[in-house]
């Protein structure tokens, strides 16, 4: 199976290394991801394994989780760049 994400990180700006990336720097596993953002741990789970592309509602969903839990996404690098906000 192929997946196109360009069109989703047109919307997003999230890959599904990114979002592995981001729960790393956080130390949280995908049902933490799932609780924060409200959504299911199989979601999670087969975004991160490249399985599926959740719907741009659940991608923002997850993206604000990360960025209230102190995630910046750095949208001008090439790409995008997944940090933690300095304290």
């Amino acid at each position: 199976m192929t997946i196109v994400y360009d069109q989703y990180t047109l919307v997003v700006r999230m890959t599904p290394a990114q979002c592995r990336a981001a729960c790393g720097l956080l130390g949280w596993t995908a049902a933490d991801l799932a609780r924060a953002a409200s959504v299911s741990v199989f979601t999670i789970c087969n975004f991160e394994a490249e399985r599926s592309v959740p719907d741009p509602a659940i991608m923002r969903s997850m993206r604000h989780a990360f960025e209230g839990a102190g995630i910046r996404f750095d949208d001008a690098a090439a790409g995008v760049r997944v940090s933690l906000r300095d304290p």
